[in-house]
């Protein structure tokens, strides 16, 4: 029995077949560079019918210029000295009394003699 071909199974078909190319350029692409002695990881390619653009160093230094333009221009706008970043008056720093102290430690002391003996009693 004859099977019928129409404009879809053919362009699955040819999907398939395309992916399986480009899996199998990976792959060539892969042993050539272990004949050649080169690195494993394949090279990123852009899509078909898309180039990589290239940018040249001056126009990539022009960008850079530019933007350390913007950021001393912002700087110099929010005014960020080393004392103004600062806020005027700070809190004095808290300390712990020698008597909160003691108290912490007894609690402490007591909730781990508790644990202790929770831990006597289940191994009796």
């Amino acid at each position: 029995m004859p099977t019928k071909l129409d404009n879809n199974i053919l362009a699955a078909a040819i999907e398939g077949f395309e992916a399986q190319k480009k899996r199998l350029d990976a792959q060539i692409a892969e042993i050539r560079q272990l004949l050649t002695g080169g690195s494993v990881a394949p090279a990123a390619t852009p899509e078909p019918g898309r180039r990589r653009r290239k940018m040249s160093a001056a126009g990539r230094k022009r960008i850079a210029e530019a933007q350390k333009k913007r950021w001393a221009e912002a700087k110099k706008q929010s005014g960020a000295t080393p004392q103004a970043a600062k806020p005027a008056a700070q809190k004095p720093k808290r300390k712990l009394s020698a008597a909160g102290r003691k108290r912490i430690i007894e609690a402490t002391k007591k909730r781990w003699a508790l644990v202790r003996a929770a831990a006597a009693k289940t191994d009796k």
